[in-house]
């Protein structure tokens, strides 16, 4: 069965990229738990990181770490978390977070009410930075 995240990136959902390639894509989450949560996601459709090919796990861990230099230098935050959890939707995906301590890391905090011009204006701002 075709993910969510899958149809995001075909385009049969909308979704706020910051970047993409023939390999993954980054974008922002509808709940982010703070502001720039960005996914990093295959276009495999490989349920458990554990069976990515080592090439794909590899290329999301580069494409997880330019999308957190973009966020240091946009959002300021003291880190950038990155979880691989997976229990939500069965497509590996990387939660990229900028956080300023670890009681940010907290998935009961994700926000379903940001509101859309706050995350279009952070995708616009990080996708800008990953553009350069």
């Amino acid at each position: 069965m075709t993910t969510i995240f899958t149809r995001i990136m075909r385009g049969d959902l909308p979704g706020r990229f910051v970047y993409r390639d023939d390999i993954s894509a980054a974008f922002l989450t509808i709940a982010p738990i703070t502001p720039g949560h960005t996914l990093v996601v295959p276009v495999a459709e490989v349920d458990h990181w554990i069976d990515l090919d080592d090439e794909t796990a590899a290329h999301l861990m580069v494409v997880a770490k330019r999308v957190a230099s973009a966020q240091q230098r946009l959002l300021s935050p003291n880190r950038i978390a990155l979880i691989i959890a997976g229990l939500e939707v069965p497509h590996t995906h990387l939660h990229v977070l900028p956080i300023h301590s670890e009681r940010d890391i907290d998935f009961s905090k994700a926000r379903t009410d940001t509101p859309a011009e706050e995350l279009d204006d952070i995708a616009e701002r990080l996708r800008s930075d990953l553009d350069r």
